[in-house]
């Protein structure tokens, strides 16, 4: 293990660096102004049969700096303010304002919401693997998939790790800084052999490396589900029951936050635009967006204005409760920001998720699909498919057919289509919640959708 230096942890020259700047966009004429810095490192390894076939490092720091003369604001960024850099930036960017149209909702967030405490969400590993440590994660996932009966060949490994912060200073007060590390682990399976072969994955990724699922149980899962999907058969279209494995079904929530996004909500461009308050889901069913979970892919302790974050509930029982918001959205919208700004260095703020999740139901995945007497079993998916501005939904996918409450044999080359709000109505959850992904969901099943076969 590396130990990071204590310039990748030690945000204060950055901090000073973006101070600069907020200073010299005021002394320029700008009316406010604020400076984010986000500095990264990261080290890769990818590995095939055994043999590494790329190693990669990379770092990087990106500034930016957003300046407002009145309701006008531009932005504007680089990777270099020593010298003479910053007054320069900062001039060219109140020019770029002064000729930009008025936006009437433009402005630093309300310093009455602006994070004055910042919780200690353990997102810093302080031990790094070497490249050589990535390496032996990799081969080891591959060679586990490679020992699975009926794999042929290894789609390749990968293992990754690096350390990243953000900063944030504004020219109403706000300071603040945070640091996280990420390890990455994946391996992709083959079985089969010719026109007949089948390839499936597994992947684990967390902010500690303590938390990776090992390379073995990666390997294992990846070569069995590969094996799994071989000699797949052809279903007939029909209306049936689909019931979405864990690791699909987060993808269900994540087009309730796509939908629930104020910035779509604001352009009309979302098909529950005028469901709030509505009840889209049953009794007992909640959707949650936590960027204070304890080591969670997207904790942060403040959102990208500085203001303080909080749990927020999208739906409460079964009924829509919040949109996703950052400070413009929430004034075209009258309402307050929920603290979901999200920010590079070369954009304003959007609105987005943190770590989102459903809550887990009452019933085990094994009595979700007992009294399915025929039905269908997704293990992926394929392509986007899911129309924001209507709710239509249409999705490539693969996994088993469910008869009589049993998984029995692969399916694979259908569609599964019906309409989100339907969907939402009639989904079921299981009780196997795991927190693995930035966003998670327990097994879902989902009544009387379109399974379009041959």
């Amino acid at each position: 293990m590396n130990t990071p230096s204590s310039s990748l942890l030690d945000l204060s020259p950055l901090t000073d660096r973006a101070e600069r700047l907020v200073k010299a966009a005021r002394a320029a004429g700008a009316d406010a102004a604020d400076a984010v810095v986000l500095r990264t490192m990261s080290l890769g390894v990818e590995v095939r049969d055994g043999r590494t076939e790329e190693s990669e490092r990379a770092e990087a720091n990106d500034l930016g700096l957003r300046v407002l003369v009145g309701r006008r604001q531009a932005m504007v960024s680089t990777n270099d303010v020593s010298g003479d850099g910053v007054a320069a930036l900062a001039e060219r960017a109140v020019a770029m304002a002064r000729a930009t149209p008025e936006d009437k909702f433009a402005g630093l967030a309300d310093t009455g919401l602006l994070a004055r405490e910042f919780p200690d969400l353990d997102l810093t590993d302080p031990d790094l693997p070497t490249v050589a440590g990535l390496e032996a994660q990799a081969r080891a996932a591959e060679h586990a998939a490679l020992a699975v009966k009926g794999v042929s060949k290894s789609g390749g490994a990968s293992a990754s790790a690096g350390i990243g912060g953000m900063v944030l200073v504004t020219s109403h007060g706000f300071r603040g800084a945070y640091v996280g590390s990420n390890h990455g682990l994946s391996v992709t399976a083959i079985a089969g052999d010719g026109t007949g072969m089948e390839r499936d994955y597994d992947y684990s990724s967390t902010r500690h490396v303590a938390d990776l699922v090992s390379p073995e149980k990666i390997g294992r899962s990846a070569g069995e589900r590969a094996v799994a999907r071989l000699n797949p058969r052809k279903v007939s279209t029909r209306k049936v029951p689909v019931v979405f494995d864990s690791r699909t079904a987060g993808s269900l929530v994540s087009h309730l936050a796509s939908a629930a996004n104020g910035s779509s909500v604001a352009r009309k461009t979302s098909f529950l635009r005028d469901k709030m308050g509505t009840k889209l889901f049953a009794d007992g069913i909640h959707i949650i967006d936590d960027p204070l979970r304890k080591r969670g892919l997207r904790s942060h302790p403040f959102d990208g204005e500085g203001v303080a974050c909080r749990r927020l509930a999208l739906v409460e029982d079964g009924v829509l409760r919040s949109w996703l918001l950052d400070s413009p959205t929430a004034r075209e919208l009258g309402l307050l920001t929920t603290g979901n700004a999200q920010r590079g260095g070369s954009a304003v703020t959007t609105p987005g998720p943190t770590n989102l999740h459903m809550g887990a139901g009452g019933v085990s995945p094994g009595e979700l699909i007992a009294d399915i007497a025929d039905g269908f079993y997704v293990t992926d998916l394929i392509g986007i498919g899911a129309n924001m501005v209507t709710g239509d939904y249409s999705r490539g996918a693969s996994g088993f057919w469910i008869e009589n409450g049993k998984s029995t044999y692969p399916v694979s080359e259908v569609t599964i289509a019906g309409h989100l709000l339907d969907m939402f109505l009639t989904l079921t959850p299981a009780d196997d919640l795991e927190f693995r992904y930035s966003t998670n969901a327990p097994t879902l099943r989902v009544e009387g959708l379109t399974v379009a076969g041959q």
